[in-house]
């Protein structure tokens, strides 16, 4: 004990069990604070730079300004007389002029400021907006159609290489944001189309969204402006292009990158069902009223918004070859569970596939652009062309063809074979390149 002295001196205490209480303590307190601070982890924000946000908040308003109305364009088709192929082909001709004009916006990214041309896309919505109020004329009405898939081009080619020409830390959670941003304006623009629409038909609409695309092109060339400038090259010219198509195409081409791309491009081509014939399938087959339809749209998307972050923050651990092969797994299941549940649906049961067929499709997206991204880092403007043409021209091929079968095939079985095609795509990627998703 004559050393005990000694020890109170270096320990600063009365006796040795005080040290080991406040040993104790010391070690709780520890423990609390680390789980407190992972805790707050949990609940922060994924990180976004500031290039990533910019074009979040841009495609936000976009698609803001469109889905006030654009929810409700089925049901519009129908109430004109449209047969349901004919509403395949409507939407055919939306999605293949992206699908046409975006490799010659890559070219133009080199000579225009990309953030010009995203506007002047944006610009073309609040046209179209205003061409809905006015144009009667069936050929008019289809051209409307076009120049809206002229838009799209515009505004995704640009934005899409602007991001790509960025430095981004992890693109798959850069492509997460950006392909987050419709959710998040599903959230809120049906109730408000909805109000406009009760209180001052659809003209009181589409003038509100015409108003907000104006706005909405100014925010974008004055906040991306200065972040595009270096994509630009004075000297580029059409047998510049030539050559990087041709690189870009060859890469594309390649094993690492086309078996994916073809996983992704089967989401995209049952996304085309769906975007085309889900609402009608809610009203035909549902018998759901158009109200509870917007409450169904409205409410997926509230609550996909707290899944968007965390399914963000998780899509930066995994490979984008992961993230592609498992998103086209669970979106394929999702579809054959769908069509054969078809008989004993109910709101919740669907409220619960379409969700996690929205969290399938944001991590099958991501990671396709990541992978594009990354496999096309010094081309940018043609990696932003090339990703931009994969998403309209699954839609399209998948709007067109479901039109001409489902009559006969039936909303059923037409979800049931998109999703067994999505999921023997994959599962066939899966085993062949095992390799990647190690």
């Amino acid at each position: 004990m004559e050393d005990l002295p000694l020890l109170r001196l270096k320990i600063g205490m009365r006796c040795p069990v005080d040290a080991i209480v406040s040993a104790g303590h010391a070690y709780f307190r520890f423990i609390k604070r680390k789980k407190f601070a992972k805790i707050r982890h949990m609940f922060a924000f994924p990180k976004i730079e500031k290039v990533t946000r910019d074009a979040t908040i841009v495609h936000f308003f976009l698609l803001f300004g469109y889905k006030i109305f654009s929810l409700y364009f089925p049901l519009y088709l129908v109430s004109r007389n449209f047969s349901l192929p004919e509403v395949g082909y409507t939407y055919l001709l939306i999605y293949l002029p992206i699908v046409v004009f975006s490799p010659f916006v890559g070219f133009l990214s080199h000579k225009i400021n990309p953030a010009l041309l995203a506007s002047v896309g944006i610009s073309g919505y609040g046209i179209y907006a205003l061409g809905m109020i006015f144009v009667q004329n069936p050929v008019l009405f289809y051209l409307c159609q076009v120049l809206l898939g002229i838009s799209a081009a515009l505004f995704f080619v640009a934005t899409r290489a602007i991001l790509m020409g960025s430095y981004l830390e992890n693109p798959d959670r850069a492509f997460g944001w950006f392909y987050s941003a419709p959710f998040y304006a599903d959230a809120v623009a049906p109730a408000v189309g909805a109000f406009f629409i009760w209180q001052f038909g659809f003209v009181g609409v589409f003038v509100f969204s015409l108003i907000l695309q104006f706005i909405c092109a100014i925010f974008c060339y004055s906040t991306l402006k200065k972040q595009s400038e270096p994509l630009l090259d004075g000297g580029f010219n059409h047998r510049d292009a030539r050559e990087n198509y041709s690189t870009v195409l060859r890469i594309i081409k390649s094993g690492r990158v086309l078996p994916f791309a073809l996983v992704s491009l089967s989401v995209l081509f049952l996304a085309g069902f769906y975007r085309a014939f889900f609402v009608l399938f809610l009203k035909d087959e549902l018998f759901w009223s158009q109200g509870l339809i917007l409450v169904f749209i409205s409410l997926v998307s509230v609550l996909f918004l707290p899944l968007s972050l965390f399914l963000i923050r998780q899509l930066g651990r995994s490979s984008s070859e992961r993230n592609i092969v498992r998103g086209g797994l669970v979106s394929g299941g999702l579809s054959v569970l769908f069509g054969a549940m078809l008989p004993a649906l109910n709101f919740l049961m669907v409220l619960l596939i379409d969700l996690g067929r929205l969290v399938s499709s944001l991590i099958c997206n991501a990671g396709r652009s990541g992978l594009i991204s990354r496999s096309l880092k010094e081309k940018p403007e043609e990696a932003g062309a090339i990703d931009t043409v994969f998403a309209p021209l699954g839609v399209a091929l998948g709007a067109f063809v479901s039109g001409l079968i489902i009559v006969p095939l039936g909303y059923g079985f037409l979800f049931i074979l998109g999703g067994v095609l999505i999921c023997l795509i994959s599962l066939s990627v899966r085993f062949v390149k095992k390799e990647n998703l190690m």
